[in-house]
């Protein structure tokens, strides 16, 4: 009997994750499933057969995209004529929109099933990009419930599968362990600083926020700024920034660990993106910040492709402002410390009754993500 081979691509460290999980839970319902693809070191130590490097994906803004332009299209096309000349059994494009969803439509047209894992953003911007899945994709698989809800509007296969990271992070955090286990003191004030995991975000970010953190501190003597970093070369990055800028706040550095760091916080400062997710799911109340080049803000605007009244992941969840937010030039040091300051004076009531919020959201998304998804598609496309 031959066996079933499944063709995957991801873009980014988090659909690595998840492809390694999603590999994981479809092996438990059919150990001798075969895959292929672009992935990372996770989905590579789950025997992934990868194809090209995964970071060559890894970009973002429209700008930043166009420069990449050739060599991106380049590797679809090759993807493309391997998958047509040797079809998969399915191909499941995760995130990476830009890149996937014109291959997947392109497969589908020579009779490959192809489903797409995490949608993209159609809710809040480019939502003409619908048009594009409607009868070129068999399965969308959402990670929230209102995409969900959202693509059966729009008459396209669509499971509510839940969110990994909701499965990964306990109901109730621990900040005293959290502390105990970085090192850091048990009475003091903590925030915790994300400045982000890509170039462009500590290019944008950055100086704001440790700005920022410096009026705090003349504020606030006694508090104590930690910032967890993605990798070595966001720290040198921030590291530097700090040390130019403010080398009186006494920055604690930690490799890695983000969630840790979150939950050895009181409040946390952070670039928009997942980790806002994360900050809502440890449970702790957050001012996030999202800046992009002047160029692309501005094809943005122009273009009128965002549809969205709120940034953030847990405002969406709720439908109501939960995380503050500063876009754009509204990211300033007087704006921040302001969003802070308002954060850190919360009262104890105002702070239960976020983090109340932020437990109904968590629980709504805890569903056993990738067992929920590997079964689904192990159904659906006959893979067990």
């Amino acid at each position: 009997m031959i066996a079933k081979r499944i063709a995957i691509v991801v873009g980014e460290a988090s659909g690595d994750i998840l492809g390694s999980r999603l590999i994981k839970s479809l092996r438990e319902l059919n150990p001798d499933l075969e895959f292929e693809g672009i992935g990372g070191p996770e989905m590579q130590a789950q025997g992934f057969k990868n194809l090209y490097e995964m970071e060559r994906l890894s970009v973002m803004g429209i700008v930043e995209v166009l420069r990449r332009l050739p060599e991106l299209m380049r590797i679809r096309k090759n993807l493309y004529k391997r998958w047509r000349d040797t079809p998969p059994d399915l191909m499941i494009g995760i995130d990476a929109p830009d890149f996937n969803l014109k291959l997947e439509s392109r497969l589908h047209e020579v009779g490959v099933s192809v489903a797409h894992y995490v949608s993209p953003s159609v809710w809040a911007w480019r939502s003409g990009r619908v048009k594009a899945m409607r009868g070129n994709l068999d399965l969308m698989l959402t990670l929230f419930p209102f995409e969900a809800e959202f693509y059966e509007k729009e008459n396209i296969p669509v499971a509510f599968v839940g969110h990994p990271l909701a499965d990964d992070v306990p109901i109730e955090s621990d900040k005293a362990e959290a502390r105990k286990q970085l090192n850091l003191q048990k009475d003091v004030k903590i925030l915790a600083i994300l400045p982000g995991s890509r170039s462009s975000e500590i290019k944008y970010l950055a100086k704001a926020f440790v700005q920022s953190a410096q009026v705090l501190k003349q504020n606030y003597p006694d508090l104590q700024c930690i910032a967890p970093m993605a990798n070595a070369k966001m720290h040198a990055k921030f590291r530097n920034i700090v040390e130019e800028q403010a080398p009186e706040l006494g920055v604690i550095f930690i490799d890695g660990q983000s969630r840790l760091a979150m939950t050895a916080s009181d409040w946390v400062l952070m670039a928009s993106g997942t980790a806002v997710l994360e900050g809502m799911l440890v449970g702790r109340p957050m001012v996030a910040a999202g800046k992009m080049s002047v160029l692309t803000a501005a094809i943005i605007r122009i273009s009128r492709t965002l549809k969205v009244t709120y940034f953030t992941l847990p405002n969406n969840l709720a439908n109501e402002s939960l995380v503050s937010e500063l876009i754009q030039e509204d990211v300033t040091i007087e704006n921040i410390v302001r969003e802070v300051k308002s954060m850190m004076n919360m009262s104890e009531a105002e702070v239960n009754n976020l983090l109340g919020k932020f437990k109904i959201q968590h629980l709504r998304l805890r569903k056993n993500a990738s067992e929920n998804a590997a079964r689904i598609l192990a159904e659906k496309f006959s893979l067990s």
